[in-house]
Order: C-alpha cells, then sequence, then structure tokens
C-alpha cells in the first residue's frame, strides 16, 4: 500500500517537473521538420545522463538536431569536427607558455562544454578517439598535473556515417560500450521532405532557437528519474534480455548460437535499466512497464553484441537477433 502511496505521489511530480519536455519539443520543432524518433532518444540520453551514437548519412539533420537542442537547454555547445590530423590536444586542451609570467598556463580545449557533438567519430586515429571516450567515462580532463571536472551535464553526441569508410578508423568495441545509445537515422517520409522544401524555399525554417529550459532543470530532472520505481520483475526481465545475447541456448535460443560471437556487457544491463526509467519519465509515469524496456533495447543492445562470421555470411545483423530476443523472451 505504502509503494502505491509513493508512486502515485512520484507520478503527480513527474507530471509537474516533466513540463519542460514540451517547451524543448515545441522548440526544436520550429527548426526540425520530422526526425521526432531521434530528438527523444537525444532526450533520453540527457535525462538518463548516458552518451548516444548517431549513425545516418549526410543530410539528415544530426548536427542540427543537436545544436537545437543545446540551444533550447541554455547549455554551452562545442562542435569537434574529427579529421585524421587532429590530435588529442586539440579536444581536451594543452599548456601554453607565458612569457611575461615565464610560467605554463592551462589553455581548455572544446571538451569543456555540457553539449559536445564529435562530429563524424570514426575519421579521427584512435589516440583521439581514446582521450574523448576517457572524459566520457571518468567526466574530467587532466592536463599537464592539473585535472579538471566537467561542469554537469556533461553529454557527448557523436555521429558517423555508415557508408563512406575510407579514411576512416572505425570505434573498437570496447570504446564503443561507452555510449549508452546507438541510434539509426533514417531518411524523413515524403511528408516530412515535402514541408522541409517550403520551410527552406519561403525562408521560414528558424535558424536559432530560444532558450526554454536551464541546464539545473535537466538536473532535477535526472534525480526525479533514478525515483521512477523498477518493479523486481521487471529487474528480471531486463536480465533475460541481457543475458540472452551471452548464452542463448540457456534462454531457448540455440539456434542464435552460432550467429553471437560474444554479447553484452554489464554496462549494457545497467544501461537498458536506467534508460527504461528515462523512458518512462518521458511517458510522464512514475514506473517502468515492460514496454519501456523493449522501447529502448534496440539503442541499448546494437552495438554491444559482436556477430560473427557465419552470421555476417548470412547477412543477419544485430537488429535481427535482438527482435528474436524480444520476441521470445517471456514478458512479466
Amino acid at each position: 500500500m505504502q509503494a502505491s502511496v509513493d508512486i502515485e505521489a512520484l507520478n503527480q511530480q513527474i507530471q509537474i517537473d516533466s513540463a519542460f519536455l514540451d517547451k524543448i519539443n515545441e522548440a526544436t520543432s520550429k527548426v526540425i521538420v520530422g526526425q521526432e524518433y531521434m530528438i527523444q532518444r537525444l532526450l533520453l540520453g540527457l535525462l538518463a545522463n548516458g552518451h548516444v551514437l548517431l549513425e545516418g548519412l549526410p543530410g539528415l539533420a544530426k548536427t542540427l538536431s543537436i545544436k537545437t537542442l543545446s540551444n533550447a537547454v541554455d547549455a554551452k555547445f562545442s562542435r569537434i569536427q574529427f579529421t585524421p590530423d587532429l590530435l588529442p590536444a586539440d579536444i581536451l586542451g594543452t599548456m601554453i607558455y607565458n612569457p611575461s609570467k615565464n610560467d605554463f598556463t592551462v589553455r581548455k580545449g572544446p571538451i569543456f562544454a555540457n553539449f559536445i557533438l564529435a562530429d563524424e567519430i570514426n575519421r579521427a586515429p584512435a589516440k583521439v578517439q581514446s582521450a574523448l571516450l576517457e572524459s566520457m567515462q571518468e567526466k574530467q580532463v587532466t592536463i599537464g598535473k592539473e585535472t579538471f571536472k566537467l561542469e554537469a551535464p556533461f553529454l557527448v553526441l557523436a555521429t558517423q556515417n555508415p557508408i563512406e569508410q575510407e579514411g576512416t578508423y572505425p570505434l573498437p568495441e570496447a570504446q564503443v560500450d561507452r555510449f549508452m545509445l546507438k541510434v539509426k537515422i533514417d531518411y524523413p517520409n515524403k511528408e516530412e521532405e515535402r514541408q522541409i522544401i517550403k520551410r527552406v524555399i519561403s525562408g521560414e525554417t528558424a535558424q536559432v532557437v530560444e532558450p526554454v529550459v536551464k541546464p539545473d532543470v535537466i538536473l532535477k530532472a535526472r534525480q526525479l528519474v533514478k525515483k521512477i520505481y523498477m518493479d523486481e520483475k521487471i529487474e528480471n526481465y531486463i536480465l533475460d534480455i541481457v543475458f540472452a545475447t551471452r548464452d542463448p541456448k540457456s534462454s531457448g535460443l540455440s539456434d542464435l548460437r552460432p550467429l553471437i560471437n560474444y554479447g553484452g556487457s554489464p554496462r549494457a544491463s545497467i544501461n537498458l535499466a536506467i534508460a527504461s526509467k528515462a523512458q518512462a519519465f518521458l511517458n510522464r509515469r512514475g514506473f517502468v512497464i515492460p514496454d519501456d524496456v523493449r522501447n529502448v533495447a534496440m539503442d541499448i543492445l546494437r552495438h554491444r553484441i559482436g556477430l560473427t562470421y557465419e552470421a555476417e555470411a548470412e547477412n543477419i545483423t544485430q537488429e535481427n537477433i535482438i527482435e528474436k530476443i524480444i520476441n521470445t523472451i517471456e514478458v512479466p
């Protein structure tokens, strides 16, 4: 009885504290046509304090969506265009000699912002990628002998082109695992593209949105997300899904065993639980239901499952495997 009372109070609190979502959606819609799924996933990463990797062809508004969201949240935005000649110091910062003081001073790099857009992250060499990913994990940067905490909220939103692979450095599996979500972006539908053409031709598209939310509101919402109730049955459901990627045979999916090289790490279970809570918040609910887990499972797991040569030869994708697991595991 006590739990139900608490959930009811939490529901009411979420209804009040989630009002900013409508403001953000309204602001972003002035610039972005369609791509609601991408915007919702960016918001999910923001609420769950998880980094997002967007994969899609050029021209699908990945960069524009990230910049628009940062403007709406009144946060400091920094765009880093990854190129093969980039150095770690170009991202983190470096020590600069000051002749007047006869001393070295720290010059901070573009990593010192709230929203980091890592554009075409797979175009930079491994040393640069690892420098960025260390900042993502530790939420701090060391320059010389000084260590600097990165200001919250700190969110890395990276993009990569799945088609053009010449001159790229694919992210190693262990580093991709640090992204909470890997979201695949598709083309807009015909009606959305018609609206895009009309807006651009008429000049009606807003270039920059006005801030509608302060970063403090996001940090407060994150605390509320942590309080969202998750039943033990939902926890077991999450574990069943993740363990099915590691040992499909024990889950009655023996046919997947030859297709999976390795399954989701413990980060998969943790992120699936946190993202499910954030999804419940986006749905203005104080408790997690199985649909929340199913909704986010694809984006949480697709970059955490390794395929065997047999799977690649048969053109079987991570999405095919995840879909089969979700459709097979018993829903509580």
